[in-house]
């Protein structure tokens, strides 16, 4: 395969090749079904209770609070529907925010179907919701608050604690879709006060079709998919062994060296912001340029369309997006831009470049000499940009 440079990370990542080989046993040596009362049953069962004590540790969770899904789609459906279901005869309101993942907000949408108010509050220029409205939106009958950890195209971080607190001093249910966070920022559901928590194993270094949802000990939460007695009753279906471990495997590598590794990523992020923004004229960065995903870039180029950006990325062996993966087959502007304020313009002229632990200063500089020459060659080709500099100069006139 020829050499590509993948700045893609917030779509999936690579699995750690420490990750695979961890997995393999559980395809080929103990494959029992971890129901089962066999030696190599039991193997598997012991890995599986092995990999949830891993992941209950990274989050600072108890074990049995974790429940294995297959992603973060499921977990956020569970967490929602689940939660609705159970808790309908205390209230009907759900608060979230306008630029969730579609995982949440379609969720809502079908609740709202069935009879549930929701309110999508908006969130400020930097992505970020102002505590006052959502404290403002709260009403007697709200019985959930879901809120991402981190935007998934801006990188935008919420103030979860904060809104952890206000949910238990209210007696909320907060719910936080931390796909992108989990492994990438610290997180501590105790002291933040989460009740659910979705993530999803391919985020951070390990396979994909695995995740699992936090379940804080006493929330009540009807399953999503019956018909067996798996994660003690919650979600039946056979456990998808490899995956699990290799999910486990994943989470604990990349904690052990979260700290040392975000720093690494955010320096590079930084570097590339600025890189682009220095260069590049008419171009913006979304999202906060503080409160952000250490891996995180997402600029808007004037008088380009982000399609053709990627199309000529692709030609120098660039791998990138204009936005969400779960989108990138739709020709609407992204909800998140358009949220945060972006004209339809604007934000279809969107690039974003999401580094991980594979990518290195020189891949960076790489990007930082090939996409001036693509955005110039775009502008030179758009009527947009034309109309944009004649006007300019009849205005120096």
């Amino acid at each position: 395969m020829e050499n590509v440079i993948y700045f893609d990370n917030a779509a999936t990542t690579k699995v750690r090749p420490e990750v695979f080989e961890q997995m393999n046993k559980y395809f080929s040596e103990s494959y029992g079904n971890g129901s089962s009362i066999y030696k190599i049953a039991r193997e598997s069962r012991k890995a599986i209770e092995q990999s949830r004590e891993k992941v209950a540790a990274a989050i600072n969770a108890d074990k049995n609070e974790v429940f294995f899904t297959a992603g973060g789609s499921e977990s956020d459906n569970w967490a929602l529907k689940g939660v609705a279901e159970s808790y309908s005869s205390k209230g009907k309101h759900i608060i979230t925010l306008s630029i969730e993942h579609h995982a949440v907000l379609h969720t809502c949408q079908f609740l709202e179907t069935k009879g549930f108010e929701v309110t999508y509050l908006p969130v400020e220029e930097d992505g970020i919701v102002d505590i006052n409205k959502l404290k403002a939106a709260i009403r007697d009958d709200t019985i959930l608050i879901s809120v991402m950890f981190a935007n998934n195209e801006i990188g935008s971080v919420q103030p979860i604690e904060e809104i952890g607190k206000i949910a238990r001093q209210k007696g909320i249910i907060f719910h936080t879709d931390a796909v992108q966070a989990v492994g990438h920022i610290p997180i501590d559901v105790k002291a933040m006060n989460i009740d659910l928590l979705s993530m999803s194993a391919h985020k951070f270094y390990g396979p994909k079709g695995i995740g699992a949802l936090y379940i804080r000990k006493g929330i009540k939460i009807t399953p999503l998919i019956h018909g067996g007695a798996q994660e003690k009753n919650r979600r039946a279906g056979t456990e998808n062994v490899p995956a699990i471990v290799g999910m486990a495997a994943a989470l604990e590598l990349t904690v052990k060296d979260l700290n040392e590794e975000s720093a690494r990523l955010a320096r590079l992020r930084d570097k590339l912001i600025d890189g682009i923004l220095s260069s590049i004229p008419y171009s913006r960065l979304n999202g906060s340029r503080e409160k952000r995903l250490p891996g995180n870039v997402n600029i808007s180029f004037e008088f380009v369309e982000g399609e053709s950006i990627l199309l000529l990325l692709d030609m120098k062996g660039i791998c990138a997006s204009s936005g969400s993966a779960c989108t990138s087959g739709s020709l609407d502007p992204s909800h998140v831009l358009l949220a945060i304020g972006l004209p339809h313009e604007k934000a279809h002229g969107s690039l974003r470049l999401s580094l991980g632990m594979f990518n290195t200063e020189q891949e960076v500089d790489f990007i930082l000499k090939e996409l001036p020459p693509i955005i110039s060659r775009l502008r030179e080709m758009s009527p947009l940009y034309e109309d944009f500099l004649k006007n300019s100069k009849s205005d120096v006139k």
